[in-house]
């Protein structure tokens, strides 16, 4: 694995997880599941047998049967895939197998019976209350938010439901954020770092581009080319009916739904930011909502 130093114990400490793993998973795996015919004579152990594993995954009996043993041999991502085809591993499953072989793990994957979780995370929005949380895609389109978030960011139906394009062309938001300028800096450059991460991806690409043609201050900060992993961003709104908000933003990943992030908004200690979201969220402050003060 590059970047890291593994010392000879460590080497021998992951040739041995990776025959107990592949052994495990290739005993999960009946013939029938691994469209074998019935048939085939009395097994001493449940699973399928190495030479089936290796005929199915298209590699020499000998070479897969060094794999299982942890043998220092070559070991390629596509073989590797080919594998973890033939004994159904999860997304999860196939990038452990990368690393016990010692190679980079692919990037994780949304699994089918992962992607309807809508629910369960609308709770933790809810949860989260009287403070603002979102979710958005891998493109910085909104997925989901909490009722904080409508009152205090401003999200709504009639803007264009993506982050970055509302950060640089929302009026109602950028009129309320007093660090606009500041924070500006940072959401360029994590989105350049997603789309970085994601090359010659089509949807980014359109994001990009609708960016570049809304906003002149989008291209130059583009153009500059910095790189930023999100974290915490702070801040500063000026709420009309309760003036300065001071919170801090987390984005957080889960690692079921990659293409997924959470940002959570925390109260600072500053500007009694804390009693004032929980004003905003009271019934007293959800009439006061109804009537805004204009920006």
């Amino acid at each position: 694995m590059p970047d890291v130093i593994e010392t000879e114990a460590g080497r021998r400490h992951r040739r041995r997880e990776l025959r107990e793993f592949l052994m495990s998973r290739r005993a999960r795996v009946s013939p029938a599941e691994a469209g074998l015919p019935e048939g085939g004579g009395r097994r001493r152990t449940p699973g399928l047998r190495r030479e089936e594993v290796a005929v199915l995954a298209g590699v020499g009996a000998s070479w897969y049967q060094w794999l299982e043993q942890g043998r220092d041999i070559s070991v390629s991502p596509q073989v590797l895939d080919a594998v973890a085809r033939v004994l159904r591993l999860s997304d999860a499953e196939r990038r452990h197998l990368y690393v016990l072989a010692g190679l980079n793990p692919p990037p994780p994957e949304v699994e089918p019976a992962r992607r309807d979780m809508c629910d369960g995370l609308q709770r933790l929005l809810d949860a989260w209350m009287p403070y603002p949380a979102h979710i958005m895609d891998r493109y910085y389109n909104f997925v989901m938010y909490n009722d904080a978030a409508v009152t205090v960011l401003g999200m709504r139906s009639d803007v264009t439901h993506n982050c970055l394009l509302d950060f640089f062309t929302d009026p109602l938001y950028r009129s309320r954020s007093r660090n606009w300028e500041h924070n500006a800096r940072s959401v360029v450059a994590q989105f350049r770092a997603a789309c970085s991460a994601c090359p010659g991806d089509e949807g980014f690409q359109e994001v990009l581009a609708r960016a570049r043609a809304a906003s002149e201050e989008f291209t130059r900060l583009w153009e500059e080319r910095d790189i930023e992993d999100p974290g915490q961003i702070r801040k500063e709104l000026d709420h009309p009916l309760v003036g300065l908000l001071c919170v801090e933003a987390t984005a957080l990943k889960v690692p079921v739904r990659p293409d997924l992030t959470i940002v959570l908004h925390t109260p600072l200690d500053e500007a009694n930011t804390a009693a004032k979201l929980e004003w905003l969220a009271s019934p007293e402050g959800r009439r006061g909502a109804m009537y805004p003060v204009a920006g």
